[in-house]
């Protein structure tokens, strides 16, 4: 079954859409919900948030939380039950085209085709962004050469290791330089290399202005990377604010990590 990503960059508008100016909060949350068919509650509760430009912005929690649920949301693959947002002053309810342009999205299964080779698949993602000619190969052999890929851009992605698709699927998403990028788990199940070289292109990125929204069980790597962060557990968002504040704020804590079992516990979140 294809991911739902490939179906959606399909319909993505070209890159020469005109976007919003600039807003002081890159993403605004109002009352935003989901509620599955037939589920007995909420995977998102109604909640409100917002963004800045220019952040990183931790979104963190145990299995099932919401997570996924609500980038899901925010990159347009998932309707929500209530609520609105805008991302760069765009409703999603009246610029969808736009907002897909707009963003990025790096999701927590690879989205790519692994009969095809890195290139193949760089090409065909670029192609649906608007992208083509010289100017299109020259930014699939810029980023591969960035990521380490280039003696590998031929090579079939059936062939990749977990880090080398990782690096692929995180150029796939930013070809057509996002404003803001979404990522869901991008290092899980990857070597210790390939999760420095993500993650020092990932601060690369927002340098350069990126604004990056980032779930991870990795609560040490949030800790260093995020500028805020939001815990949600069951479907709420139970605290916020930036890592060092938030240790601050909790008796007896010493890292991210002693915050987030703080607020959501030590009992195991088994989730299907």
């Amino acid at each position: 079954m294809e991911s739902p990503f490939l179906n959606e960059i399909r319909q993505l508008p070209s890159p020469n859409s005109s976007f919003a100016s600039s807003y002081a909060f890159m993403i605004q949350i109002n009352k935003l919900a989901k509620k599955y068919k037939y589920a007995e509650g909420y995977s998102v509760n109604p909640l409100d948030l917002t963004i800045e430009e220019g952040a990183v912005f931790g979104l963190l929690g145990p299995n099932g939380a919401g997570k996924t649920t609500l980038i899901s949301m925010l990159s347009s693959l998932l309707k929500p039950t209530s609520g609105s947002f805008t991302i760069d002053g765009l409703n999603y309810r009246e610029h969808k085209n736009e907002l897909k342009q707009l963003i990025g999205i790096v999701p927590q299964e690879y989205a790519l085709y692994p009969s095809l080779t890195a290139y193949e698949n760089l090409s065909y993602f670029g192609s649906m962004y608007g992208l083509q000619g010289n100017s299109l190969k020259n930014k699939i052999l810029d980023h591969i050469e960035i990521l380490g890929l280039s003696k590998f851009a031929h090579t079939k992605i059936v062939n990749f290791s977990g880090g080398m698709k990782r690096r692929i699927n995180l150029i796939a998403s930013i070809l057509h330089r996002p404003k803001v990028l979404f990522l869901d788990e991008p290092t899980v199940g990857v070597d210790v290399q390939s999760k420095n070289v993500i993650m020092e292109y990932l601060r690369q990125l927002n340098a350069e202005g990126t604004t990056i929204l980032y779930t991870s069980h990795h609560l040490n790597e949030a800790e260093q990377f995020c500028t805020r962060v939001a815990i949600i557990d069951q479907g709420s968002i139970v605290c916020k604010g930036t890592p060092k504040t938030l240790i601050a704020q909790q008796e007896g804590t010493k890292n991210l990590e002693d915050v987030f079992l703080a607020h959501t516990g030590k009992a195991l979140r088994d989730h299907a």
